[in-house]
Formats: C-alpha cells, sequence, structure tokens
C-alpha cells in the first residue's frame, strides 16, 4: 500500500526535494551561493508542483500528507543551519528556529505515541511563518550573491519577520494545542461520567 503511494507523481516530486539536501549542503559549504539559490528554486518549484498534481490527478495520500511537511521541514532546517555555519544568518535566529519546530515535533510525537490526539491541524500562524521562512534563504543567498543595498535590508526584514512569527507560530500552537487537549477530556468525561 505504501509503496504503491510512493511511486505517485506527487509524492515522487517530494522525494526529489529530499534528493536535493546534499548538493544544497555542498554548495553552501562551497561558498557556492548561485547554486545553492538556484537549487533552493527548483525545490520550491517541486513543492508547488506536488501539491497541484496531487489535486488535479486526485493523488493525495496519506503517506503525502507527512511526507511533504516533513520534506519541506527538512529543507528549510538545513538552509538556515548550513547558512549560520557559513555566517550568513546569525546563530541565534537559528536556535529559535529549530527549537520552535524540535519542541512541537517532541509533544507532537508524545501525543500521538500516547493516542492522546491523533490529528494536529496545522494553524495560519504557521504557515504565515514558513512563508517569511521560505523568503528569508533566498533573500540571505542573493545578499551574498551580489551585496546590494536592498538584498540587504530584505534579508534583515524577512529574518525579523522570521523571528516574530516563530515566536507567534510557537505560543499560538501550544495554547491552541492546551484548548483542543481540554476540549478532548470534556468530551471524554461526557462519554464516561465515571472519569468525574
Amino acid at each position: 500500500m505504501m509503496l504503491s503511494q510512493l511511486r505517485s507523481a506527487p509524492n515522487l516530486l517530494t522525494l526529489m526535494r529530499l534528493i536535493f539536501l546534499p548538493f544544497v549542503v555542498v554548495a553552501i559549504q562551497q561558498q557556492n551561493y548561485k547554486w545553492a539559490l538556484a537549487i533552493f528554486i527548483v525545490a520550491g518549484i517541486t513543492d508547488g508542483l506536488d501539491g497541484l498534481l496531487a489535486r488535479v490527478l486526485q493523488q493525495k495520500t496519506t503517506l503525502g500528507q507527512y511526507l511533504d511537511p516533513i520534506a519541506d521541514k527538512l529543507l528549510l532546517s538545513t538552509m538556515f543551519l548550513m547558512l549560520s555555519i557559513a555566517h550568513v544568518i546569525r546563530w541565534p535566529f537559528t536556535i529559535m528556529v529549530f527549537s520552535r519546530d524540535i519542541i512541537i515535533l517532541v509533544v507532537c510525537t508524545l501525543l500521538y505515541a500516547t493516542g492522546t490526539m491523533k490529528v494536529f491541524r496545522p494553524s495560519w500562524f504557521g504557515k504565515a511563518n514558513t512563508a517569511v521562512q521560505i523568503l528569508s534563504i533566498p533573500m540571505a543567498l542573493i545578499y551574498q550573491i551580489n551585496g546590494a543595498d536592498w538584498a540587504r535590508l530584505a534579508k534583515r526584514w524577512s529574518i525579523w519577520a522570521t523571528v516574530a512569527l516563530t515566536t507567534i507560530s510557537g505560543v499560538h500552537y501550544v495554547l491552541r494545542l492546551a484548548l483542543d487537549l481540554r476540549h478532548a477530556s470534556a468530551k471524554e468525561q461526557e462519554r464516561d461520567p465515571a472519569l468525574n
């Protein structure tokens, strides 16, 4: 079943995005920022295409629902990490991005493993956070390539927008998760009065 889902066109595009990871790591490590930017743009195109194909070809799969955000997070996290190693993005920004994602991943994994919650809805703040991360990486790369003032400003503002939305989306996610858990607990008590 999973193998047949893996062969679908959208999932193959998602896997291609994962294959790009070592190439973008090497490009940044060698300070070849033009190649890094090109790879990131192609990866972004495959991200848009896999969602479009899933809808057009009606090939939305359970595997794709998990694989697509994992591929996105891996690519973005790898880019932030490598750009911090290359001193293009300051470490505090990358640590904030990683900390939020790791905390959410650990909490969701524990809740899923214990059967407390099975569905985790993405929030608009989370989507906005991902969007500004996707914007900040090419801005940082473009600034390294040409050093223009507009690129420096665009990099600065997009990074600070990432910091703001990382904080807001993290707090929002925790609060919403707490409300969802309280709601689930109340429903459980309604079904089983002995729990009261």
